[in-house]
Formats: C-alpha cells, structure tokens, sequence
C-alpha cells in the first residue's frame, strides 16, 4: 500500500482518509481501495477505529467499481453502516449480468436479481437468480406500479418519494367499527415500517375490524378523516415504498424487500399461502379494496395512512405509522 495512506491509516486521521478513498475511486484504483480497506480493518485489532472508513470503502466499490470488485463486498459484515443493503446499492448502478458472475451466495445473488427486475430486467429465463429465495417474479407484472426507487450517491442515498394517486382525499364522518383480533395481520402491517419503530422515532398503531376501512381508520385517527381509494397499483408501490425505507434515521431495507413486502401483505390479506404464483396475487390484489386515509393538517416526516377491506367476507385493517425527522416535528 501506499506509504502515505498507511500513515493516514496509523494517524486514525479519518477526513484525510475520506479524500484518499474519493482520489482512489477518482483514480479507479480499485486495487488501492481493497487494500486501504483490509489496513483499517487490521488497524481495528491495534484499537484504531477506522471501521467507519473500513464500511465507506465497501459502499463505494458497490457503488462505483466494476461488478467483479462490487460483488466482492455484497456480504461484507460492514454493510450494515451503508445507507442501504450493499445488493441493491450495486444493482442501482451495474447491470445483472455485470454482477451475476462474480456472486456464489444464494441469498445476495437474490436480492441483487430482485433490484434488477425493479430497474426493469427480465430474469425469468436465468438460472442464476435463486428465486426460491424470496420467491418473486423475476420480471414486473402488469398489475405492479412504478415503484419508488432509490438513487445512491457517494454520500448520500436520494429515495423517491411514492407518487400522489389520482383520487383526491374526501372528508367522511368516524364511525369506528366493530374490533377484532388478527394477530397475523397486526404483524405483518406493523413489519412494513419496523425501522421506524426499532431504530428511528416512528410511531405506529393498527386497527383490524369487522366492517368497512372508514370503520378501522376511524379507530386511529385523533382529528378529522378523509379518505380515497386507491388502485391495485397505487397501494402496493406506496407499501412497498414504507416497507423498503429507513424512516427518517433507520437504515433501509432496499426496494427488493419492499416489493417483497408488498406481495407478502397481499398474500396474508388474501388468505394465501407463501410462495404465490403472480396471478394469484394480482387475483387476491383486485378482491380487496385500497385506501389511503389523513387526519386534519398537514402530514410531516415519513407517513404511512393505508386501509385494506374485503368486501366479501367483511373485515377491513388499517394502520397509521409516522417517522420524524426531529422529535420537534421538523419536516425531512
């Protein structure tokens, strides 16, 4: 290694390390990075702290080096420092076939083909992709949305925000139904948004009731209710979209995980069993009814208000989670 950069490496100076690993990607000495990477790691037995340098170095060979030296990093125990999963930061920037030859494990082989399909590759014919894995199509479905993706840059990751649907909220009186119990279903609503909870500010609270969804959303909600209904589309590329995020100091889960979410609420709502075949979801999507649903005044931070209800056998749910930015409600 360079004599400069083990100095660097002794001094623990982490800002001049910072610019030495932007100048090696600058460089596209990838070579150089590994190695910066395994002197900090070593440096860690000696009580140098430079594993944040150590996780940095992984995200930006995910992030800007060729497919061999990111798939190399796709299992790093580091990545759990970076802005989110290692697997889709590399999909958002290499393509399947860039990255496919140079992974052995199952799993990250995976998520990564699942980032792939969201960008808009057809796997279906590779044998590569270990769809057993999370057991999702490996191409888009006519039935799914555009979902909201994530853009990474070298330090910081920019996620679009779900799209606004097309029916307008409307104001409806609260008229809480009738409560029950669905242990599965509590679970699985309040799963979509675990970061925010777990390892952010978040808040959330779920409603399972014997009736319509104005009837569960009028259990959360403290104000005023307004509602409307949403697509099949709609209502999955905005679970997906809580499901994949962080909140506002979690750390993301990735789209790939999102879309599985998704598919997964679908399948448990429908009383399905996992794994489903895509008609079967697209079939058990367009039974229930979707809805998205506010309170009075204006939503801050990271917001999920959605309600489900199944017209046939008559129950509905619904759940409102909320993630801030600051505990003094400043907006993200």
């Amino acid at each position: 290694m360079d004599p400069r950069l083990s100095e660097l490496v002794e001094a623990a100076d982490l800002n001049a390390l910072l610019r030495a690993v932007d100048g090696l990607v600058s460089s596209r000495d990838w070579d150089g990075l590994v190695e910066l990477a395994d002197a900090c790691e070593a440096a860690l037995e000696r009580g140098k702290q430079l594993w944040p340098i150590a996780a940095h170095v992984d995200y930006r060979l995910a992030l800007d080096a060729p497919g061999e030296y990111a798939a190399d990093v796709l299992d790093s125990d580091l990545g759990r420092f970076a802005p989110g999963p290692l697997t889709e930061v590399a999909a958002s920037t290499h393509t399947w076939d860039e990255l496919a030859p140079h992974v052995d494990s199952p799993q990250v082989a995976a998520y990564v083909a699942q980032e792939r399909v969201l960008r808009g590759e057809d796997l279906e014919e590779d044998d590569r992709t270990h769809p057993e894995v999370m057991g999702l199509p490996l191409t888009l479905q006519p039935f799914e949305p555009t979902y909201a993706l994530a853009t990474f840059h070298p330090n910081h990751v920019e996620v679009a925000e779900a799209w606004d649907p097309r029916v307008p909220l409307r104001d409806v009186p609260i008229d809480p139904a009738p409560a029950t119990q669905d242990a599965e279903l509590e679970t699985v609503l309040l799963d979509l948004v675990t970061p925010w909870l777990a390892e952010s500010n978040g808040a959330a609270r779920v409603a399972i009731v014997e009736g319509s969804a104005t009837g569960a959303a009028s259990h959360l909600t403290y104000g005023s209710l307004s509602m409307a209904e949403l697509d099949v589309a709609e209502a999955l590329q905005r679970v997906a979209w809580a499901a994949a995020s962080g909140g506002a100091h979690g750390r993301r889960r990735g789209a790939a995980y999102g879309r599985f979410m998704a598919f997964y609420l679908v399948a448990t709502f429908g009383g399905l069993t996992w794994p489903v075949a895509p008609d079967d979801i697209a079939d058990a999507a367009s039974r229930l009814r979707w809805y998205r649903w506010a309170e009075g005044g204006p939503e801050k931070g990271w917001v999920l208000r959605v309600a489900v209800e199944d017209p046939v056998d008559g129950w509905a749910a619904a759940i409102a989670a909320t993630d801030l930015l600051e505990v003094e409600d400043e907006a993200p």
